[in-house]
């Protein structure tokens, strides 16, 4: 079949065009990658990869001052949480995987949290009918789930933490106070939210804006209110905000404005330490976390395309993102039925990630037609905008870090004097009584954040993410093919044209019945584009929303470090 796929392709469509090769075939690189916008950062030391330079910075001086790398994750999220707030916040969810240096093993953690006990589906749904809505809202009181990430930050903090956590805190509490100039992509999504949301209940509009307007591009923001409240988990501990004077203050707003959070909701949250799921491809073995996470669909992505000569067909040709985009609808149908919390419905994972299983759904792309509609598999069950930052140390520790309050800013809803934004995740949740992601009281709803991780022969090779909705495990595999199949380094893999395909069915209940479309960027040709409305694919140009994408690599070899940050965003990766 793979021999048949390459044949039809190259007569249909002709030669791919040679991957990084510009006008008359030269280049511009020395790397003889055209599209490289810089070269990586190497470091012995430590590296620090997040998507504000700031935060990275803060980061890295925690590094210095002997910080582990999970104390340089944690920095660098609280120090996102103020500077980019249209992506995370400790009002929001948390997934990491760790690589521990003595122990040799990878850790997972799943710091997401659960719905109110407090609402039950039917009562949703007559909310739901008093907003003259079928579907759950993105914003206001009723997407709102616990925030995980504070759990998350003491869980990673109790196990793998060198320093204080007054002194891993100190930093983003000085920027909080002190304030800091707003970045140029922040500060687009930042005007983008405040409209939508300055009427939602409570502080939004005191807390995020200056003199009712959004901080424009190099202009200093203070939040003093998430400078107390972080003083307070320093001084506290985290606790304070699941069981203390945050989680009080909490209860009370929620109880006085028509929410359903409370605190015995806060109190009986725990995160998850998960075992890492993994695949092999092509002698790498590739590491995400399971459900109620996303990250799943990458392995299995990657496990169908094993079998074909992706390389032969040549990068962002026809062929290549016809393949792509078939194998992406075929785990994306399997993502709708089967992704949900595990602890409410017993998931096919094994069967889902089998090579065997594999191979049944790769039987089912037709090289000469784009589908339009893919039904789910059928694996016997056996007996999650967003921030993502990566960090490592000196001892050879790596953390994959995602957090989100989802949508951006989340729900709008800010409790006054306290400085975050509520998360909204609880929009991902499903209403039909038979769906697996149906919603139900205390449950994890759907994620799409996921942190990733890459073993060779053992050793760390990759920590890497590329927030972004559904985007994020598309592009993972992107840049894993563009790193394995066509020995793209880590920066040029993240440079390197983009697609995304939208319009599957999702884990929210709604069907894929025309086969979606497909965003390219604009440095795929149009000849490409014009070969793959052939094949039936409907091809638009994508404005953003390609995903941020943040990497460190190592080298087992010389014991150095090799850092990535993405060149759509604010991004900056730094070393020592």
């Amino acid at each position: 079949m793979r021999r048949f796929f390459s044949l039809f392709c190259r007569i249909l469509l002709g030669t791919s065009v040679a991957t990084g090769t510009g006008m008359f075939g030269q280049v511009d690189r020395i790397t003889g990658r055209s599209f490289a916008t810089r070269s990586e950062v190497i470091a012995p030391h430590g590296m620090v990869a997040t998507s504000q330079p700031l935060a990275t910075q803060v980061g890295l001086d925690v590094l210095k001052a002997g910080g582990s790398a999970v104390d340089a994750a944690i920095a660098a999220n609280a120090a996102l949480g103020l500077m980019e707030p249209t992506g995370c916040g400790i009002g929001g969810d948390l997934f990491a995987i760790v690589w521990d240096a003595s122990e040799k093993k990878l850790y997972g953690l799943n710091a997401s949290g659960r719905s109110p006990l407090g609402l039950s589906l039917e009562r949703l749904k007559q909310e739901l009918a008093t907003l003259d809505r079928t579907d759950i809202p993105p914003y206001g009181m009723l997407p709102i789930s616990v925030p995980g990430a504070v759990s998350g930050w003491q869980e990673l903090h109790a196990k793998f933490g060198r320093l204080p956590l007054e002194q891993v805190l100190e930093p983003a509490i000085e920027y909080a106070e002190k304030g800091f100039p707003v970045s140029e992509l922040i500060a687009y999504y930042w005007q983008r939210s405040v409209p939508r949301l300055r009427d939602q209940p409570g502080a939004f509009e005191a807390t995020f804006t200056i003199d009712g307007k959004a901080p424009q591009k190099g202009q200093i923001f203070r939040n003093p209110d998430l400078a107390n409240t972080y003083r307070i988990l320093a001084k506290e501990g985290p606790q304070a905000f699941y069981r203390g004077s945050l989680a009080e203050k909490i209860d009370v707003f929620f109880k006085a404005n028509g929410g359903f959070l409370r605190k015995r909701d806060l109190e009986r949250h725990k995160s998850t330490w998960v075992e890492p799921l993994s695949v092999d491809y092509r002698g790498y073995t590739v590491y995400e976390l399971p459900p109620n996470g996303q990250g799943i669909a990458a392995l299995q992505m990657l496990n169908i395309l094993e079998e074909y000569d992706l390389a032969a067909m040549g990068h962002n040709s026809p062929q290549f993102l016809h393949l792509m985009v078939e194998t992406k609808k075929l785990v994306f149908e399997d993502r709708a039925r089967f992704y949900s919390d595990p602890e409410f419905n017993k998931l096919p994972i094994q069967n889902l990630l089998s090579k065997a299983y594999a191979a049944e759904r790769r039987a089912l792309i037709n090289p000469k037609r784009a589908a339009r509609r893919v039904a789910a598999g059928n694996p016997a069950l056996k007996a999650g905008d967003t921030i993502y930052l990566t960090t490592a140390d000196k001892e050879g520790n790596m953390v994959s870090l995602i957090q989100s309050n989802y949508r951006g800013m989340g729900s709008g809803v800010v409790v006054p004097g306290l400085g975050f934004v509520f998360q909204d995740r609880g929009q991902l949740f499903a209403l039909e009584t038979d769906h697996f992601n149906v919603y139900a009281p205390g449950k994890r709803p759907f994620h799409t954040i996921i942190p990733a991780f890459v073993l060779k022969e053992g050793k760390p090779f990759l920590s890497f993410g590329v927030m972004g909705g559904a985007m994020q495990p598309q592009g993972h595999v992107q840049i894993l093919v563009n790193i394995i199949d066509f020995g793209m380094n880590l920066q040029e893999a993240g440079d390197a044209a983009r697609w995304q395909h939208f319009g599957s069915s999702s884990p929210t209940g709604t069907t894929m019945t025309s086969g979606g479309f497909v965003e390219l960027e604009s440095a795929i040709p149009w000849q490409t584009v014009r070969a793959l409305r052939r094949l039936g694919h409907d091809v638009r140009h994508g404005m953003g929303g390609f995903g941020g994408y943040q990497a460190i690599g190592y080298d087992a070899k010389s014991g150095v470090y090799f850092g990535a940050s993405e060149s759509r965003k604010d991004g900056h990766a730094a070393g020592y």
